[in-house]
């Protein structure tokens, strides 16, 4: 099964590339559990750490798309050091922020400028990759070794940024997430060698079309399923609290990113016979599927068997979207596309994190994955309107 990936990263520069990429996406699984265990410990309310959150991610959502233009028309060896350059400092003065205890509305604006500056990472290794090769198999390979990569990020984030801050310092999770995504942005962007060439979408006097037909559904679903995210990562970590034990919260969501990782190493070896519409389908109703037990579940043990077993839809379903995207997205504009479903998850997580806090501090952790469930059901309905498209250009 490990041929498949042997292969794509034995292309020259691959495996630099990709494993750059890997440390530069911790902060993607750090930041935003790093914010609620941060805020919650200093104010005691879940229901305003949700919201810091989802203020950070909301940010992100409205730059997303934004950014991967740029990466697009002045290439990734410029725009991602800035990018990740702004995020540190942002994000190191919204901490300052709530440790001093400044005006709220300064935890706000500084966790904004945060979310904003994050540079697309994910969607940047995935164009390079795109670049890279040709052969169809060996894209969707390269897709799901990155799928998985993401799943380490995962389950490495959750378990370090809580370990760290209930172990060590409420900021130490935030601090060692700068730390990452600073060094592995740089290391990422100082390979030129494959880099693609930047300004591919206005070497022509007519600028590509965006197939909004196909992107528009995909970024829909994203949108639902992220608002499963952020929900059900806010709500285990209520959960672990309710049990006692608020160090495990970690390890739970840790469980949940390896069913993933283990789910995307197989779809990255399988020759599937079925489009990556219908996979996509079948993945995201298995999702919500997943999600209906959480509910009725008292005992940690018990949770991380349900969330490893719900995890293996994650990772499918995703790589499913990306492909689809890499198939009917012009070349010039590839960014710019996976950078509009990023921004659908981002978005998603935002009202998912903040409606699962306020039902934590109201109703408790069990009736909160209600609202991961709502999530998964939207997403199952939305899938139903992907269709695959066919590449322009």
């Amino acid at each position: 099964m490990l041929d498949s990936y042997r292969r794509v990263l034995a292309r020259p520069g691959a495996f630099a590339f990709s494993s750059a990429a890997l440390v530069a996406r911790l902060p993607i699984s750090m930041v935003g559990l790093g914010i609620v265990l941060l805020v919650e410990e200093r104010t005691g309310s879940y229901g305003l750490a949700g919201t810091v959150a989802a203020v950070f991610v909301l940010a992100e959502a409205a730059f997303a798309v934004l950014h991967g233009r740029w990466v697009d028309h002045f290439g990734q060896s410029l725009v991602l050091p800035i990018a990740i350059s702004v995020f540190g400092a942002g994000l190191a003065l919204m901490v300052l922020a709530v440790e001093q205890d400044w005006a709220r509305v300064w935890t706000y604006v500084f966790a904004a400028v945060a979310g904003a500056s994050l540079p697309q990472v994910g969607a940047s290794v995935r164009t390079r990759w795109s670049h890279l090769l040709d052969e169809p198999g060996e894209k969707q390979t390269a897709f799901a070794l990155e799928a998985v990569l993401d799943e380490v990020v995962f389950v490495v984030g959750p378990v370090l940024v809580t370990l760290l801050a209930t172990g060590w310092h409420p900021v130490a999770g935030l601090a060692v997430a700068v730390a990452s995504g600073v060094l592995g942005t740089f290391a990422f962007a100082a390979q030129r060698r494959t880099e693609p060439p930047a300004g591919r979408s206005t070497q022509t006097s007519v600028r590509s079309p965006m197939p909004w037909r196909l992107v528009l559904p995909l970024a829909l679903v994203c949108l639902t399923l992220g608002a499963l995210f952020g929900a059900a990562e806010v709500t285990t970590v209520a959960f672990a609290e309710e049990q006692g034990a608020r160090w495990v919260a970690g390890w739970l969501l840790a469980a949940w990113s390896f069913g993933s990782l283990v789910a995307g190493l197989v779809t990255g070896a399988i020759a599937w016979r079925s489009g990556p519409d219908v996979r996509l389908r079948w993945g995201s109703a298995a999702m919500a599927l997943a999600m209906a037990p959480l509910m009725f579940v008292s005992s940690v043990p018990v949770m991380a068997v349900v969330l490893l077993v719900g995890g293996l839809a994650i990772a499918p379903t995703l790589i499913s979207a990306m492909t689809m995207v890499e198939q009917g997205v012009p070349s010039g504009r590839l960014t710019e596309g996976m950078a509009i479903l990023h921004t659908g998850i981002v978005a998603g997580v935002a009202p998912g994190a903040s409606i699962a806090g306020f039902v934590v501090d109201q109703s408790g952790a069990s009736a909160a994955y209600a609202v991961a469930l709502a999530g998964g059901v939207l997403g199952a309905l939305a899938a139903q309107t992907a269709r695959p498209g066919r590449r322009m250009a």
